[in-house]
């Protein structure tokens, strides 16, 4: 099931546990904190589902500052999304149509604020602002790469020269952004 990226041999995912019960614990956490930090991307996804048909599709995605994820939805086929945060923290932002940030949302474990839902076709993405940042997330499968996600034309590409800049100028939502580290 792990997937890798087409530049380089790191895997975007991890094969999901075996195990018909998976414990989420610190041992876990770590587990895949360390696969995070290795990543080229800054993040790695752990699935808990067992197959990319799937219905429910279940997974923690553990982020390290300065990993863009480029803003996207999921429309066609149009798909719910829910996220957890479980360590750290996150800053979720959402888009208009055209490419105008419509609103953003600091998420933190221990916080008011520790989760999202979003509808299917609203423009969203999100950063972490501390590292080693775990998220759980769900949304209905199954999973087909190629349909996915709809990438935001007006935004710049994942691993592009502008993605660098496009992620710091969104940290500069963030009141307190000396806590995003890399950005700065």
């Amino acid at each position: 099931m792990s997937s890798s990226n087409p530049d380089n041999s790191f895997p975007r995912a991890l094969d999901p546990p075996k195990d018909p019960i998976v414990l989420l614990d610190t041992v876990i956490f770590s587990q895949v904190i360390e696969q995070s930090r290795k990543s080229p991307r800054g993040r790695i996804i752990l699935p808990f589902h067992k197959s990319n048909d799937d219905l429910l599709q279940r997974m923690l995605n553990v982020l390290q500052p300065g990993s863009y994820i480029q803003p996207h939805r999921h429309e066609s086929p149009p798909k719910a999304e829910s996220i957890l945060v479980l360590k750290g923290s996150i800053c979720f932002v959402s888009f208009k149509d055209a490419g105008e940030i419509d609103d953003y949302f600091l998420l933190s474990q221990g916080s008011g604020n520790i989760g999202i839902d979003v509808v299917p076709g609203v423009f969203h993405t999100f950063f972490a602002m501390e590292e080693d940042t775990v998220l759980f997330e769900v949304k209905p499968g199954p999973y087909v790469e190629i349909d996915d996600k709809d990438f935001a034309a007006w935004a710049p590409a994942e691993g592009s020269e502008e993605a660098k800049d496009y992620l710091k100028m969104l940290s500069r939502l963030v009141p307190l952004r000396s806590t995003i580290g890399m950005l700065e």
